[in-house]
């Protein structure tokens, strides 16, 4: 299994798996996450810092999409450090 060991550039690791900004909010939204929209965005293009809660169901989303995928790949939950 492959990890990324930048977690924080989740833009790259969106466009990685095929999201758009928008799908990869409803999965986080749907897993939990509360960050509204704009929020949101802020966390993607790291312009903020999400907490590490709102980290891990990003970080949630995108390794679940990666699954789909078939790809081994995973990008790191904030204790993984």
């Amino acid at each position: 299994m492959a990890f990324d060991h930048r977690p924080q550039d989740f833009d790259e690791a969106r466009r990685d798996v095929g999201l758009s900004q928008d799908e990869l909010w409803m999965r986080y939204f749907a897993l939990g996450g509360s960050a509204m929209p704009t929020e949101f965005e802020a966390y993607v293009v790291g312009a903020l810092a999400p907490g590490h809660g709102d980290h891990d169901m990003l970080v949630h989303a995108l390794n679940e999409r990666s699954m789909e995928l078939g790809s081994d790949r995973r990008w790191r939950y904030a204790d993984d450090t």
